[in-house]
């Protein structure tokens, strides 16, 4: 029998944990943050997802009255940058910015040096992107419909260039590969940046890529042609763009989700300071219309429900890939 004194000891000691993980909880909230924050891009310079994670930066900084750095990690479909993100201290010092492939895809198509469920944690749902397959100087059909009559002419003439392996656009030109029943050249980058430079030389005939002001600058200058979107309806900015389901391919018609993550186990109350940081910036005039501007749509919200919209996309992805037989190599 455990004598009544070493209960009230053990409650006693309870109640000092408590009391220190509450006093744990309340310090973190107040002594975040007292020194930069850094912000690692899972993709390259240039990209709609730089320009967009550079702008919360300045609103963040702005906001919390601390730097906030951005750094860019490319490749692997943004797992390398993830990876960074996982293996970072949890102390709300260091974030994330990339779509939920990393998480909700990559794990499908090949094995991660980090476990998307236990080692990374959502902070919020930022914006929805479209993706756009645009032709180059390098393509000389008019439409959709010529790109597929040439492809079925000619299997595999056509190059069709994505930010990368197990991505958004990699998946949906296995669709269209899948449901027009053609055969096309995948090449891979390792993010959008360089990618352009290429297209605009002509490097290859298509791309598919994540709509922002300066794939549209270039749209609009006539250097490159969007053939069909990735979007429930068509863009106020593109009216006369097709989505993939008014051509027949709905399952193609695909968007990228983006957002913000951080390692796990950063403390609760750093990650809802966090979250409510950035959903503060999302409301701003500015961001509202930088990202307006480019046709894409701010989510914003919970952290508990982007986890929820990450599940959701893992998923619908895993159900894509099986159907589809798509591989990563």
């Amino acid at each position: 029998m455990i004598p009544e004194s070493l209960h009230r000891r053990q409650f006693s000691l309870g109640l000092l944990a408590t009391g220190l993980f509450a006093a744990a909880g309340v310090e973190a909230q107040t002594a975040w943050p007292n020194k930069p924050v850094r912000i690692i891009v899972a993709y390259p310079p240039g990209g709609v997802s730089d320009a967009m994670a550079r702008l919360l930066a300045e609103r963040l900084a702005a906001q919390i009255g601390v730097a906030v750095l951005v750094e860019n990690r490319a490749g692997a479909g943004g797992a390398i940058g993830m990876d960074a993100v996982a293996k970072a201290a949890p102390d709300g010092y260091t974030l994330g910015f990339a779509s939920v492939s990393p998480l909700a895809l990559n794990p499908h198509l090949s094995k991660l040096p980090y476990d998307p469920v236990h080692d990374i944690a959502p902070v919020i749902s930022v914006m929805h992107s479209p993706v756009a397959l645009l032709a180059t100087p390098a393509f000389a059909g008019r439409d959709f419909k010529d790109m597929l009559e040439q492809a079925k002419r000619q299997p595999g003439a056509l190059r069709w260039a994505t930010s990368g392996l197990a991505t958004v656009g990699h998946i949906m030109l296995e669709q269209v590969q899948a449901g027009a029943h053609v055969s096309l050249t995948h090449v891979p980058y390792k993010g959008g940046g360089q990618q352009l430079n290429d297209a605009l030389a002509g490097q290859f005939e298509l791309l598919s890529a994540n709509l922002g002001s300066a794939l549209l600058q270039h749209v609009r200058g006539g250097k490159l042609r969007v053939l069909a979107v990735g979007s429930p309806a068509r863009l106020e900015a593109l009216p006369q763009s097709p989505t993939f389901t008014e051509l027949g391919l709905p399952q193609a018609n695909l968007s990228s989700l983006f957002g913000m993550f951080a390692p796990s186990r950063v403390p609760a109350a750093v990650l809802q300071r966090l979250n409510a940081e950035f959903n503060r910036a999302l409301a701003s005039p500015e961001v509202r219309q930088r990202v307006a501007s480019d046709d894409n749509l701010i989510s914003g919200g919970s952290a508990a429900d982007f986890a929820r919209q990450i599940a959701a996309e893992s998923e619908a992805n895993l159900r894509i890939i099986r159907s589809a037989n798509i591989r990563s190599d």
